[in-house]
């Protein structure tokens, strides 16, 4: 008798539902100290979380606040204040530095046929003394509350507000537009307002004193024609809305607002916040010249830190100007700029450098260099140095042992109150890991390595309270706190949970290491190993030996920091982690679409292949040039030695895969079509010589390809046949396991004109073929109607080809 496993659709909707109000954790911040009369300390903690509502088709924001009672060196009682309370129309909101005051920034629906409007409040305690309209005053498109430009930063002195706005762009007309005007007729009554302020040029006295503007209207104030139709660039994917942006500041007590000059035409600014002494504006410009690539998780793209001075205009490079450099982050004492640097182009993951530049010495120096491998030793049984009880393996990674940076941003708030350590958490393998750097002498401490094992986020540190997240495979986010111990004693962090969430019953997961054999290694770079976390239900009549789907990574987001509130954080919210593979990791954190398929009846294998984040440089840099061989190869390794291993049905596999991983799961159906007996893939890259012409990121694939990239390069027959060989629509004819495609309609990255090659080569061989195609959804399919509808069509596929 086959084992069943959850089978009729009314169990898996309802499982599905119960599994999705599990709400993910977005953001947290510490309000000021407040001693008691016996002397005690205590403060609040608001925290901003995210769940899907199924019956709204959305994503609901909501808030809760805690009090932290401490002593200053350990947490002494911590609890809820209060219930949680919904967010309505908030992009951004940011307190000020003495949490006197919280700038927001909303989103007001129009009336009838009006668009939406933004407005920038300022809240004093318990009342709103701001509130500014800046969609009427006209002076510059849409704010951005995104986490790639993004801000909402309070001057030192509380005074004016920075953030990043798309450039005002001018009215165009027709040529042939009706100009009629009767006798005397004002500017208004012929649809030419009247001429407005340029920009306030950065130090300008007053407004209209600035000059250089671009675009607008002429001299003699005429609308431009001929230029209605002129195309824009943009940003790529999930930023198609992102073309010039400009930095603004908000003059709080004057209520007026100031598009800064200074920055150079060929940069696009963003990640902004205010110099020491509010002397100026300190930014990350990223190069648009001589077009626009898709910045969307891609750390690699030519970009350095700026300053621009306020009261003379002038622009300052403050970092070198050939690499990738991101995510700023001013120490407490105004002093020192930490920041993360990539070499450009290349991969778009990489282990990163932290840089640090001194703000009064101008000198920057290399606080942590790329790691090449993570240091690897033995333990002895029953201890070592990790302080861990026992282990099932003697030879593994030193707990704790600093596996090189591999994050989307560091914590809006990571300096510690000393302004020499810092926190970041980072991928350790198939783990994450929460760590201290001294800055002055480049040591890192695990501040997890006692802890349970999963993913841990920072979200933010304050007076050295630090705020976490924590989950794994089978328990959804949990929120945690710990006070920072002093230098040399910060191993010794206890941590104290503040927000609890029962682990959800019946899922069994591990981690286990793979070594490929000697034929299979790689020639420059040998002896490394791969990770896999398996996934498997605990209880049920599937438990002994259940089907195995095999989920290989494609785009999962880089193990990431979650932002300040004053910065967008990314949706926390997905099936499965999205954003720029190969070069990416599964960690051992939550995930809905493997918790749910593991609670229905089956085995989930993530595969971590050679290539993926968290294993050292030298795993990242030994991908390209091999993909489509290497990644495979590893992927079905794993495979076979799990079904040797594990009590599995053998009969009954699975993939499922989406982007790189998509990628992945084709080739395999093709390379391997006695192992797999069902398919389903998410935005599927299947012919990357197709793709290069028309994705946001062509250099991905030439770079994956093992080709060099330059934005002039035109590619000869030799290079396309090379890509279009690393390709599984190469392989297509070899297939013969059912496929499900889930395409998104807005997809810039792999656009979805990929899947419909492969779904029209599949139809034409008579493979059993499905698709479905999500109207409004980009590259992560993560819009909540279309999440849930992809898991039960994914499910449904399933069950019927494994025949469960």
């Amino acid at each position: 008798r086959v084992p069943q496993v959850l089978s009729t659709t009314e169990e898996m909707v309802e499982l599905y539902r119960e599994l999705s109000r599990h709400p993910g954790l977005s953001a947290a911040c510490l309000g000021p100290d407040i001693t008691t009369q016996y002397g005690g300390k205590y403060c609040s903690l608001y925290t901003e979380w995210s769940q899907r509502d199924l019956a709204r088709a959305e994503n609901v924001k909501f808030c809760r606040q805690y009090l932290i009672f401490h002593d200053g060196v350990s947490v002494v009682y911590s609890g809820p204040a209060g219930t949680c309370s919904e967010i309505k129309d908030e992009l951004l909101s940011r307190e000020s530095p003495s949490g006197a005051l919280k700038a927001v920034l909303r989103k007001v629906p129009g009336k009838e046929k009006e668009k939406e409007k933004q407005f920038l409040e300022v809240w004093d305690q318990n009342r709103r003394v701001k509130s500014i309209d800046l969609t009427a005053l006209d002076k510059h498109g849409s704010v951005y509350d995104d986490d790639q430009f993004g801000c909402l930063a309070w001057s030192h002195s509380e005074t004016h507000l920075l953030y990043v706005a798309e450039k005002k762009r001018p009215k165009a007309e027709s040529f042939f537009q009706s100009k009629a005007p009767e006798l005397g007729a004002s500017d208004e009554d012929t649809g030419h307002p009247k001429k407005e302020d340029a920009p306030l040029k950065v130090g300008s006295p007053r407004p209209g004193a600035g000059s250089g503007r671009r675009g607008g209207r002429g001299a003699d104030g005429a609308v431009p024609q001929g230029e209605q139709f002129v195309y824009h660039e943009d940003w790529g994917e999930a930023l198609s809305t992102r073309s010039v942006p400009v930095l603004c500041a908000l003059d709080i007590e004057g209520s007026s607002v100031s598009v800064l000059e200074g920055v150079p035409e060929h940069l696009s600014p963003g990640q902004a916040f205010w110099s020491p002494g509010d002397t100026g504006v300190v930014f990350v410009g990223w190069w648009h010249e001589p077009f626009r690539l898709g910045l969307r998780h891609c750390t690699n793209r030519r970009s350095a830190l700026f300053y621009v001075d306020l009261t003379g205009g002038r622009c300052e490079l403050l970092s070198e100007d050939t690499r990738a450099v991101w995510s700023p982050r001013l120490s407490p004492d105004r002093c020192r700029i930490v920041y993360l640097e990539n070499d450009a182009l290349g991969p778009h993951q990489q282990c990163s450098r932290l840089r640090m530049y001194d703000w009064y010495t101008k000198h920057t120096s290399t606080v942590l260099e790329a790691v090449p491998r993570q240091a690897w030793g033995e333990y002895s049984p029953g201890g070592g140095s990790g302080g861990q009880e026992g282990v099932l393996r003697t030879i593994a990674f030193i707990a704790g042992a600093f596996p090189g940076i591999y994050c989307g941003a560091l914590p809006g708030l990571c300096w510690a109150a000393d302004s020499r350590r810092l926190v970041l958490d980072t991928a350790q393998r198939s783990q994450q890991d929460v760590f201290v750097v001294d800055t002055v002498t480049g040591t890192t401490t695990s501040l997890t390595a006692d802890a349970p094992q999963g993913s841990w986020s920072v979200l933010t540190i304050d007076r050295d309270l630090l705020v976490a997240r924590f989950s794994t495979p089978s328990c959804p986010p949990t929120l945690k706190v710990a006070m920072l111990p002093d230098t040399g004693r910060e191993a010794q962090a206890r941590w104290v949970c503040l927000q609890d969430a029962p682990p959800v019953p019946g899922i069994s997961w591990g981690i286990r290491t793979l070594r490929p054999p000697p034929e299979q290694e790689h020639p420059q770079y040998g002896g490394l190993d791969f990770d896999a976390i398996l996934l498997r239900p605990s209880e049920g009549p599937a438990a002994q030996k259940p089907p195995l789907v095999v989920m290989p990574h494609g785009k999962s987001l880089p193990p990431s920091t979650c932002p300040h509130p004053g910065q967008a954080a990314s949706p926390p919210l997905l099936p499965l982690p999205f954003a720029g593979g190969p070069h990416s990791v599964f960690t051992a954190g939550w995930m809905l679409y493997p918790a749910a398929l593991c609670r229905m009846g089956f085995a989930v294998l993530l595969v971590n292949y050679r290539g993926s984040l968290g294993f050292g440089q030298d795993s990242v840099a030994s991908l390209p040039g091999n993909v489509g061989t290497q990644d495979v190869r590893d992927v079905q390794l794993c495979v076979e030695r799990v079904l040797q291993e594990e009590s599995l049905d053998a009969e009954r596999v699975a993939l499922v895969g989406g982007s790189h991983g998509g990628f992945l799961a084709c080739h395999l159906l093709s390379q391997f079509p006695d192992t797999y007996h069902a398919c389903v893939v998410r935005n599927p890259v299947v012919n990357i010589a197709s793709m290069v012409a028309t994705t946001d990121i062509p250099d991905w694939c030439l770079t994956e390809t093992g080709l060099p990239y330059t934005p002039d390069a035109l590619l000869d027959p030799a290079q396309w046949t090379e890509m279009l060989r690393k390709s599984p629509m190469c392989y297509v004819d070899r297939v013969r396991a059912p496929v499900l495609l889930l395409l998104g309609e807005d997809d810039r990255r792999v656009p979805p004109k990929q899947g419909l090659e492969y779904y029209r080569a599949l139809k034409a061989r008579g493979v059993p073929t499905r698709l479905l195609w999500y109207p409004g959804n980009n590259h992560a399919l993560a819009g909540v109607e279309a999440e849930a509808d992809g898991f039960m069509n994914m499910a449904l596929w399933l069950l019927k080809h494994l025949r469960c």
